[in-house]
């Protein structure tokens, strides 16, 4: 899966080309309110641009559910993508997505225009791989490219369908990246490799804490999910998040560190409230106690100063940090240090930092330490598989080298 042909390995001169793109922005109003997967999609575009392809862009925004809805149509994505490139981007506004449109603007190219279609999401067969589907797209090119990692553990028409029909089917830059980060760093890490893992529910990340304990030196676990840990230690832990059904997991998940000799870390100290924060970023009035002293009528809504002092120990002496999840309530200022402690180290590390998709992305970006990591995941599900050590369709389908 780590070795697949890319946009630098085929020649595109005066051929069409589908390029499969996350365009998957937010709109307020009609307007995008954060244009940084545009931006991401970029150099493979201009790339395909300047070596003279005619470049065909698809993507999927929101979830229509496989009907036209006029408020999640790719118009703005034209328009805006148009001023980031400085050329016409010629949008299709078909609603069956390869309609006459579309069609005509394929068949009106010159080398180096480029096209995007409607919301690959209108059609019903997209989300199931429908063959139909995967056929209209595939009689517009002659080269597929898929840059969605986003999508890349979703088997759909627009990134595995249709690049079974065609003869060449290779990866962007975006994807190419992502392979090499995440891939490599839970493949061949360089060590000592140290694994973070957050976020609410110990459910999501099942698969992950088991496949990262073997590869990793040690794994360090915060956020909601640790409570469930932490009774599984037998410790009182109040009106924190658990989830009673995974305990002997975790018990499971303890023994197996220990049996790998790999350090699993779990926070010895915890920032205590009362109640949950409404709204999120309210006031609050906190503690700090030892871990195995909750009060029965408190809950932790974050790592307490010890442990963001121990978990930043163990990141400043590793080689590799991968990290998927906060540490706690991060959308609040005062429950946001044991994250903020944590994305800190990170920066500071003399590692290759690897950031997995979703809140541990939003976290790092917000506290202002992006620019400071390696590699910032652009998907949120598609890299917790990939930590998983899950084949993820959407790559397995390109071309090996």
């Amino acid at each position: 899966m780590l070795n697949k042909k890319t946009v630098d390995d085929i020649n595109v001169k005066g051929k069409k080309v589908l390029v499969r793109c996350d365009f998957n922005v937010p709109l307020k109003d009609g307007q995008i309110t954060d244009e940084n997967r545009l931006v991401a999609a970029l150099p493979t575009i201009k790339k395909l641009i300047n070596d003279g392809g005619k470049v065909i862009l698809c993507s999927h925004l929101g979830k229509p559910k496989g009907e036209p809805k006029p408020e999640l149509t790719l118009a703005p994505v034209a328009k805006r993508l148009s001023e980031l490139l400085d050329k016409e981007v010629v949008f299709a506004a078909d609603p069956e997505v390869v309609g006459p449109n579309a069609k005509a603007a394929v068949e009106a190219m010159n080398d180096g225009d480029v096209v995007l279609l409607e919301n690959t999401r209108y059609r019903v067969e997209e989300t199931k791989n429908g063959e139909a589907f995967s056929k209209d797209l595939a009689s517009l090119c002659e080269v597929f490219v898929n840059d969605a990692f986003g999508t890349a553990h979703r088997a759909h028409c627009s990134n595995v369908g249709v690049s079974e029909l065609v003869d060449t089917a290779v990866v962007g830059y975006l994807m190419q990246k992502e392979i090499d980060f995440l891939g490599n760093a839970v493949e061949n890490p360089v060590r000592p490799f140290v694994a973070i893992l957050g976020g609410a529910k110990v459910a999501d990340k099942l698969n992950v804490i088991n496949n990262l304990l073997e590869k990793c030196d040690t794994l360090i676990i915060g956020g909601g999910m640790a409570y469930t840990f932490l009774k599984a230690k037998g410790y009182e832990i109040g009106m924190s998040l658990v989830d009673d059904e995974k305990i002997d997991y975790c018990k499971e998940m303890m023994e197996k560190a220990e049996k790998l000799g790999k350090k699993l870390l779990l926070p010895i100290d915890t920032t205590i409230a009362k109640d949950f924060p409404t709204p999120i970023d309210a006031e609050i009035e906190v503690s700090v106690v030892p871990s195995n002293e909750i009060p029965a009528d408190m809950q932790g809504l974050d790592i307490g100063t010890k442990t963001a002092a121990l978990f930043a120990d163990a990141v400043l002496t590793a080689k590799t940090v991968v990290w998927n999840g906060p540490m706690g309530v991060f959308e609040n200022p005062t429950l946001a240090k044991g994250t903020l402690t944590v994305a800190k180290a990170l920066a500071d590390a003399d590692a290759t930092t690897i950031i997995g998709g979703g809140d541990s992305a939003a976290a790092v970006n917000q506290l202002g330490f992006g620019d400071k990591m390696s590699h910032i995941s652009t998907g949120g599900g598609a890299s917790l598989e990939f930590l998983e050590g899950k084949e993820l369709p959407g790559v397995a389908a390109a071309n090996n080298k």
